[in-house]
């Protein structure tokens, strides 16, 4: 049945409906601030997918108790490793996008989409890039007692042994895997992947002899090198660690171009609000500022980097093009 309306019937309809999106979408924006402000009002999880002693492990914790006290909420560190750190990153991507579950991981999150063929989530879709942690070299390790002396005589034992040694990482696709692989690739050796669990077993065989070196994040190793069990053959910074002074770098050692570092981040599932994402990266960031947070980073060798979302964004992007880059310079057949 035709109904006949008169232009102004047209016109208040449309008002009407014009007034109601609008009035919706106020509403929206208005309850999306109102959960910011809000935010968090309950316990908020951090899940690091990797061991326990891990980088991003100490660097998370060490936030996460910063954060406690600044939102009076607990945080909690949740740790769920393996893969390489998918198992606990595909827990935060099939999260509920609420700011209450968060991942807290390492570069490892950038070399992983070099390693393996198909990643179980989209690292540039999946998750949203919240704060950086921090920043720290990786400390070259061998066994304390072993017959390495310096990064000199490594190389001349792998270039007149080629696939004979070994080397140790925190797992396949870890930042630790790709740092050595980097070393190996510009020292012109070649040399077995033993990969671990995690930071705190590579150590472990490291120290006991069982393989000849091992990238640890510095935080990682400090406690190792202080004890004496094991030898530091450099670190990877351009400069010296203010944390560890005596250790030279590999770049002064005669490869001055040799340079690659471990970072820590913090991420959120796909849609969680940008009012929750800036929240946590201005409360991250301002925990950062802190004594207490200031002492322990310097004692384990960390440099808070304080970057926005939108500029960890980008830093994560380049991350994860130099590692690709690297895993392609040194022939790693993607898994």
């Amino acid at each position: 049945m035709h109904t006949n309306k008169r232009p102004g019937q047209f016109a208040l309809s449309f008002l009407s409906l014009t007034l109601g999106l609008g009035l919706a979408v106020t509403t929206s924006i208005s309850q999306a601030q109102s959960k910011a402000q809000s935010y968090p009002d309950r316990t908020v999880k951090m899940v690091v997918p990797l061991t326990t002693g891990s980088g991003a492990d100490i660097a998370g914790r060490v936030v996460a108790k910063s954060l406690s006290e600044t939102w009076k909420q607990s945080v909690i560190i949740e740790n769920r490793p393996g893969a390489g750190g998918l198992i606990g990153t595909g827990v935060v991507v099939n999260s509920e996008p609420d700011g209450y579950t968060l991942l807290v991981q390492s570069a490892s999150y950038a070399a992983n989409p070099a390693i393996y063929k198909k990643l179980p989530y989209d690292p540039l879709k999946s998750l949203i890039d919240v704060a950086i942690l921090g920043q720290t070299p990786y400390v070259m390790i061998t066994a304390a007692d072993g017959p390495y002396q310096s990064i000199r005589d490594l190389v001349i034992a792998a270039k007149s042994k080629p696939g004979e040694i070994t080397f140790a990482s925190a797992g396949v696709g870890s930042s630790t895997h790709l740092a050595a692989e980097y070393f190996n690739q510009l020292m012109g050796v070649k040399l077995i992947h033993v990969p671990y669990k995690g930071s705190p077993e590579a150590i472990q065989d490291t120290m006991a002899g069982r393989t000849a070196f091992y990238m640890a994040p510095l935080d990682t190793a400090s406690a190792q090198l202080k004890g004496g069990k094991v030898r530091a053959l450099g670190i990877t910074s351009k400069t010296r660690n203010a944390a560890v002074p005596d250790i030279p770098t590999i770049a002064e050692q005669g490869y001055p171009n040799f340079e690659i570092g471990l970072w820590f981040g913090v991420w959120a599932p796909a849609g969680t609000p940008p009012a929750i994402v800036n929240k946590i990266n201005q409360s991250i960031n301002k925990s950062m500022q802190e004594p207490d947070v200031k002492t322990a980073y310097e004692t384990k060798g960390i440099k808070a980097t304080p970057m926005s979302p939108a500029e960890f964004s980008k830093f994560v992007r380049e991350e994860i093009a130099k590692y690709q880059k690297i895993a392609k310079e040194a022939a790693i057949e993607p898994q």
